[in-house]
């Protein structure tokens, strides 16, 4: 990899666990980036917010393990198939493409203010939702689901030449009889296999944050740890 210049943020309330203090290490703006070198980046435990580049450099902990799945090998467990089963059963729909002109603001802002009151997302913004859907270096799609014309589930989604990267989803939290979070990493999978890529991204699993806990559910993945991929399951 070319050799690259990070600044270190100050320490801060971790958003993921309270009694740990959390920084990070980012890739300074003025550098260019390009989607090839990003998706080098990812496989070194980063991720993007907006246009910025940035990973977890904690002194105290090393829990923020990135999680990826080979899209090949992954095999849908029981609960997972019911998911997809209820999905085709009740007819949801879904599209896979650029993000379109609706916006998708009002659904994002319920969906933090019902899921995430006491996140690091929370107020919710116009802006915030625009870092996810926005970046210029990086080709980003959305997965769309909907129950009878009415949009219930968002997956943001960098498109990279090997992988696909799942940048965040949010939904209705009526909709919740659907395991939205869950059947949206289904459907990425099988967007992934079509594509034919080699892996499918989900972002950072921290094992004693419970909301993370549905990451593990799908094997068998790889996590990044003492800076290198381990197989799970």
């Amino acid at each position: 990899m070319t050799e690259l210049t990070f600044g270190l943020t100050a320490p801060a309330p971790c958003s993921y666990l309270p009694a740990q203090q959390e920084q990070v290490i980012f890739l300074l703006p003025s550098y260019p980036i390009d989607a090839k070198l990003y998706q080098q980046l990812l496989q070194h435990n980063f991720r993007r917010s907006g246009n910025d580049v940035y990973r977890p450099h904690c002194a105290a902990c090393q829990e923020c393990q990135s999680v990826r799945l080979d899209v090949s090998a992954f095999r849908a467990n029981r609960r997972q198939q019911r998911i997809l089963r209820k999905a085709k059963r009740e007819q949801l729909q879904l599209r896979f493409g650029k993000p379109t002109a609706k916006s998708y603001y009002p659904l994002y802002q319920h969906y933090i203010e019902a899921r995430h009151p006491d996140g690091a997302m929370y107020p919710p913004s116009q802006q915030q939702l625009d870092s996810l859907l926005e970046c210029n270096w990086a080709n980003v799609e959305v997965l769309e689901i909907f129950h009878q014309q009415t949009l219930i589930a968002v997956s943001v989604v960098d498109v990279l030449d090997k992988v696909l990267s799942a940048v965040y989803t949010f939904y209705h939290p009526a909709y919740q009889r659907y395991s939205p979070g869950i059947l949206a990493i289904l459907l990425l999978i099988e967007q992934a296999q079509l594509q034919q890529k080699d892996y499918l991204h989900l972002g950072y699993y921290v094992a004693d944050c419970a909301k993370m806990a549905y990451k593990a559910e799908f094997l068998p993945q790889q996590r990044f740890s003492a800076e290198k991929w381990r197989s799970i399951g």
